[in-house]
């Protein structure tokens, strides 16, 4: 693969292209809610009866506040990828470059608003003066908002910042991350395949990284039939920001023609 898109002169970067977390420091409300009952009954020895119940609450609450501050945006991207890459990566930088592309073609950029390849999408936004838009989330080590992000929106729980990812995106870009990126990436082939959300680009960046996995899908999921053939085109695999730019671009303006995208 080739990388263009070159640190800007003077720009200090890390010597290693990796960071990992620091360990876990605290309980999260997400820990606290998927407990199990039989923990909870061992551990409180009286199980509050309706604990749970007003959860749903607080859970109501943060779609609201989500709905309400991306109600107003115009079309956006969601971008994914590993927290723990840093700019000595050149993939850090092929990311803040498709971002500000993506920007320059009319979207606004959405990301989980942490380090790594979030912030530079976050930064590629900010380059092409369109939406960057962060959605945190509450995690058991202190991850920290990224400098780029404009708009910001505080989540407990997964499920509902997954939410404001779907519901507010015009294509996925993946980049290249660990468990909680392919979480991203499979429960979005999950939505568009079994058609709860509309037919809408999933592009994955860096054939060297995704090819492996492509190779297994196709051999193992689409060769056994525990897949349709035809569902292996809902994944495009690109190592170039123009052509992925291209991509989502296309399938936007066939839509707004009134085509099948």
């Amino acid at each position: 693969m080739s990388f263009d898109r070159q640190p800007p002169d003077g720009e200090a970067i890390p010597e290693e292209p990796v960071k990992e977390p620091p360990p876990p420091s605290r309980e999260t409300e997400d820990e606290r809610f998927l407990e199990s009952r039989i923990r909870q009954i061992e551990e409180d020895r009286v199980f509050k009866v309706g604990r749970d119940s007003w959860r749903v609450f607080r859970i109501m609450g943060e779609f609201v506040d989500g709905f309400d501050e991306l109600a107003d945006l115009g079309p956006c991207v969601s971008f994914f990828g590993s927290a723990r890459v840093t700019s000595a990566d050149p993939m850090y930088w092929q990311c803040v470059e498709t971002a500000r592309l993506m920007g320059k073609a009319g979207f606004g950029i959405i990301t989980g608003g942490g380090p790594g390849m979030m912030e530079a999408a976050n930064r590629g936004a900010l380059e092409a003066g369109v939406a960057s838009v962060g959605c945190n989330i509450e995690l058991p080590f202190e991850q920290g908002q990224n400098p780029y992000v404009q708009v910001s929106i505080d989540f407990r729980y997964f499920f509902v910042r997954k939410t404001m990812f779907v519901k507010y995106a015009e294509a996925f870009l993946i980049f290249p991350g660990g468990f909680g990126t392919l979480d991203e990436l499979f429960e979005s082939l999950t939505l568009i395949q079994t058609r709860k959300v509309r037919n809408f680009p999933v592009v994955l960046m860096g054939r060297d990284y995704w090819g492996g996995l492509m190779e297994w899908i196709r051999d193992k999921l689409a060769g056994e039939r525990k897949i349709s053939h035809e569902d292996m085109s809902l994944i495009y695999v690109t190592d170039s920001p123009e052509d992925a730019v291209r991509y989502v671009t296309e399938h936007r303006d066939r839509r707004e023609n009134g085509g099948q995208a």
